[in-house]
């Protein structure tokens, strides 16, 4: 089992880690792709113009031992990837002797070049030689590991062996008569610059893993709002408010299909059982019909008691796909019930489904202070009035005219009832029963 799980805490520490090695894998990366490019670049460069090389290192070259020790920094630097692959993989996470151990070796590997090149040069050529700067790439690095104190560390190593070839090789070079060259405060000048680059470093990498806890902490933080928001007005409706510019777009027109539902005989059955009781028995029902909306493009805009209101086509749909998902799903969502009671898990019930389809707002509607993304239009009295005729009826899913013919079940023939009038409306309604 996941340690991790359910404690944020340690879910976020684990998050910060692994994104911690995908860092340290982009440094292993690149400090395995640098060498190998420069030994190539080098044996290309010294095959083409050997006289050049020869004349800059005064004859004193051979091209074997570096190429074999840039074959081994890229060697070092692959295995360092290929652990920080497998850690990835793995979920593992890096120890503190790992990581200092790594660091140790790559903040030595300048310090090796020196020494080879002052048994060709003399220690302190060596010691101006360029290769002496490459201890500032690896402190440039280290701040992707984002921990102060490794990068402090290579610092530290960098300024030690540096400050160590000068103090205990570097005067006794004879090599060089120029003082300013030779100048045993001059080197330790520049060790005391590697140490304060490695803290500077730290600071750096230590602010950058801030502002990365906070980003990934809003980013949770974030995630959390949503599924919470979305358990209450549905998830298409929370990424559509999130979106860019969309909290405070204006409401539009669509043209929506509605589609109510509402339980049968609901208060004699709470009027029965406890209230807790009641509340099980809406979640196993809401669940398997909220997922038929949910899977035929709809969204669950409110619940109402012992029913709830869905709309479909608020995304953009046309009419005709609106109405086909929105028939299906009414379709879906009684055989769902039938098998929850089929299967005993929840006793005899019967619910009444209406649906009409025109034009509607859809969008924030309310004050300053408080909004609430619904559908405002006849469209949902409508529906709602068609719903509660079921009741009178003894039918179980009554769809409009206007749902019927965009809904492109000319296949079926249900039964057409004559236009009836509803409640609140002055213009009659022609009604089709599915169910």
């Amino acid at each position: 089992m996941d340690p991790s799980a359910g404690d944020p805490r340690a879910a976020f520490e684990q998050r910060l880690a692994r994104e911690i090695l995908a860092a340290e894998r982009f440094r292993a990366t690149l400090l395995a792709v640098l060498p190998t490019v420069t030994m190539l670049a080098f044996l290309a460069v010294s095959s083409a113009y050997p006289d050049v090389v020869t004349a800059l290192l005064h004859g004193k070259f051979d091209r074997a031992p570096v190429g074999l020790f840039l074959c081994a920094v890229a060697g070092f630097e692959f295995h360092v990837l290929y652990a920080t692959e497998r850690m990835l993989r793995n979920g593992q996470r890096p120890s503190a002797a790992r990581n200092y151990g790594y660091a140790f070796v790559e903040t030595s590997l300048p310090t090796l070049v020196i020494i080879y090149y002052a048994t060709i040069l003399g220690p302190v050529q060596a010691l101006l030689m360029p290769s002496a700067s490459v201890y500032f790439v690896f402190i440039l690095l280290s701040t992707l590991r984002l921990d102060f104190a490794l990068s402090a560390f290579t610092g530290l190593v960098a300024a030690v062996e540096y400050a160590a070839l000068a103090l205990f090789w570097g005067s006794a070079d004879t090599t060089v008569a120029e003082p300013v060259l030779t100048s045993l405060p001059q080197h330790l000048a520049k060790a005391c610059i590697l140490l304060v680059a490695g803290i500077a470093a730290g600071f750096v990498a230590g602010r950058l893993r801030g502002s990365f806890s906070r980003a990934i902490q809003s980013l949770e933080e974030r995630s959390r709002i949503l599924g919470v928001f979305g358990q209450h007005v549905s998830p298409e409706v929370v990424q559509r408010l999130v979106s860019p510019g969309e909290a405070e777009a204006k409401s539009e027109q669509r043209e929506v299909c509605v589609m109510f539902l509402d339980i049968r005989g609901f208060t004699a059955f709470a009027e029965k059982r406890s209230p807790e009781e009641v509340v099980a028995y809406l979640n196993v029902v809401f669940d398997d019909a909220v997922e038929a909306v949910v899977a035929h493009h709809g969204i669950v805009n409110k619940f109402l008691g012992d029913g709830f209101m869905a709309v479909f086509g608020v995304s953009g749909e046309d009419s005709s796909t609106a109405c086909s998902e929105a028939v299906a799903a009414g379709l879906d969502v009684l055989d769902r019930i039938d098998k929850l009671v089929t299967d005993g898990k929840i006793p005899a019930t019967r619910v009444g489904l209406g649906l009409h389809a025109g034009p509607a707002v859809v969008g924030n509607i309310g004050s300053a202070r408080r909004k609430e993304y619904t559908v405002i239009g006849d469209v949902v009295n409508v529906a709602s009035r068609v719903e509660a005729l079921n009741k009178e009826l003894g039918t179980t899913m009554l769809v409009t005219e206007e749902v019927w013919r965009n809904s492109g079940r000319s296949e079926e023939t249900p039964l057409s009832r004559a236009p009836l009038h509803v409640r609140g409306r002055e213009m009659p309604v022609r009604i089709f029963q599915l169910a």
